[in-house]
């Protein structure tokens, strides 16, 4: 038993201190304009696959940004080489999530990447994606109200 655990122990430990693989990353430069609100927060959510496109909880990562009292904001990011797509809302009155009328339609600001602007229903993946693929990629997406 003791020999068990001595082995449990040092196989463990070993594992702890093994490197995860090297992400290839680039920079990436996502400029945010015609912001309806100066204070309200704005949530950007980053996803990387069709799969978990605009489901909640499903974003690699997001960012949440105070605008300090301006219409337009650059925000910074690195990211894994690939495909990417950007959705984002305003959170007007700070509870946040992003408030819907009766029938599912936002009544906050809110913007996808490629400025795709859905009329019936929510874009797909493969509207809003952009590769990232080298240094320097500049995402500029307007607000909408």
């Amino acid at each position: 038993m003791k020999m068990l655990l001595l082995c449990s122990l040092v196989v463990g430990s070993g594992l702890l201190g093994a490197a995860a693989p090297a992400v290839d990353t680039a920079p990436v430069t996502v400029v945010v304009s015609s912001l309806v609100s100066t204070t309200s927060t704005v949530r950007l959510y980053f996803y990387n696959t069709p799969a978990g496109f605009l489901k909640r909880g499903k974003w690699a990562f997001f960012k949440a940004v105070k605008p300090e009292g301006k219409r337009e904001f650059t925000l910074p990011v690195d990211l894994p080489k690939g495909e990417w797509a950007v959705a984002i809302t305003q959170d007007l009155n700070n509870n946040e999530k992003i408030d819907k009328n009766f029938i599912g339609i936002p009544t906050e600001p809110y913007a996808f990447s490629n400025n795709i602007r859905p009329t019936i229903a929510v874009p797909k993946f493969e509207e809003c994606k952009f590769v990232v693929d080298k240094p320097g990629k500049v995402i500029s997406i307007v607000l909408k109200d």
